[in-house]
């Protein structure tokens, strides 16, 4: 089955990209060169293209208690133009995916998921409508998405793209009218730096990243720094940090999920994780050598395996080796001395907070 192509495609190749599979897509994973692009994010201005995500519109009577029953945070009485970080979990507690909800309005939800899940998403969101009265709508397909990162993302987004976007504070959402149509437009991103997601026709999304990549003052980043700067700051991917195994509470994001909620799909597993304990942990992990741990890597303690490597690299905005993984609860307390094995040779290192370099969001 070929992978699907976004409406930005031709201009990534136009620009030299190297393009990949991801997700079901071909997309860019770099333009010049990963360190490049993600040090223009953290010091200056990046653009991605992110048309691959999904999106899903909640719409009617029923649509915040449905919403609710899906997702782990809880939107009641939310105000509108607020955005909610969470998960949809399996009854067992594991994650089905991690997700951003919109309050559009007062019935009005906007969901978006990730790329390589949207179809097991809709799927699972379709098989729960029943004693619901809401509209649901699958929006992908209609929608580009443009993510401009960087503390120069506000400037950026004013004076080249003519968007007010001043107004909005950190995940905080609201609409504009233009001449290719309604567009949607966020504070929000998956890099630690200020920014903002625009969801747009593809007639708008393709003008927009022509204004930009012309006014040079945002550099087209691919995919590659977009994991590596999500990853220094301790943002999860799902199929790494998140998985139909990994449970929400295992990842250290219990924080998303209002267990105190009446009901919602998982909630009792993840209770039943709260008050008894997991037999894994999400932790990170800092070595003592510049080596470069990478998913699937075994992590030892004493010599016997205790779990493996999520995610891991040589930070870039740090200058250490470090990564994120999932091992026994027993050995996840800050401070305990492990070790990773890379190819044949174990790499001596130490339980951290998984945030290696810290967020510059705006939020006042």
């Amino acid at each position: 089955m070929e992978n699907k192509r976004t409406c930005l495609y031709d201009r990534h190749v136009a620009l030299g990209a190297l393009i990949s599979p991801f997700g079901g897509f071909d997309m860019p994973i770099q333009y010049s060169n990963i360190q490049e692009e993600h040090q223009a994010v953290r010091q200056h201005c990046g653009v991605f293209d992110v048309s691959h995500m999904g999106e899903v519109r909640i719409s009617g009577p029923d649509a915040e208690r449905y919403v609710n029953h899906i997702f782990t945070n809880d939107v009641t009485n939310a105000p509108i133009g607020q955005i909610y970080y969470g998960m949809m979990c399996y009854p067992n507690g594991g994650t089905v995916d991690d997700l951003l909800v919109y309050k559009m309005g007062e019935q009005d939800f906007f969901l978006v998921i990730n790329a390589a899940n949207i179809d097991k998403d809709v799927a699972w969101m379709e098989q729960h409508l029943a004693g619901y009265d809401v509209q649901f709508e699958h929006q992908s397909d209609f929608y580009g998405q443009l993510a401009v990162q960087g503390p120069e993302a506000e400037q950026v987004v004013k004076e080249v793209l003519h968007l007010d976007c001043e107004d909005l504070k950190f995940y905080t959402v609201k609409t504009i009218d233009t001449p290719a149509g309604q567009i949607i437009i966020s504070r929000t991103g998956y890099t630690g730096e200020d920014g903002f997601e625009i969801y747009g026709s593809h007639s708008y999304i393709q003008q927009a990243w022509d204004a930009l990549i012309a006014s040079k003052r945002c550099q087209p980043c691919g995919l590659g720094c977009r994991d590596t700067l999500r990853f220094e700051v301790g943002l999860p991917l799902y199929g790494d940090e998140l998985t139909d195994e990994i449970s929400p509470v295992m990842a250290g994001l219990s924080m998303f999920c209002k267990l105190d909620k009446p009901e919602f799909i998982g909630r009792e597993a993840l209770i039943d994780q709260k008050q008894n304990g997991v037999a894994k942990r999400l932790v990170g992990i800092e070595l003592r050598d510049k080596a470069i741990p990478r998913h699937g890597y075994a992590v030892l303690k004493d010599g016997k395996q205790i779990g493996e490597v999520t995610t891991g690299y040589h930070c870039l905005s740090v200058d250490k080796s470090v990564c994120m993984a999932l091992i026994d609860a027993s050995c996840a307390k800050l401070g305990t001395e492990v070790e990773v094995q890379i190819r044949k040779k174990t790499f001596a290192g130490v339980v951290v907070k998984k945030r290696f370099y810290e967020k510059h969001y705006k939020k006042d």
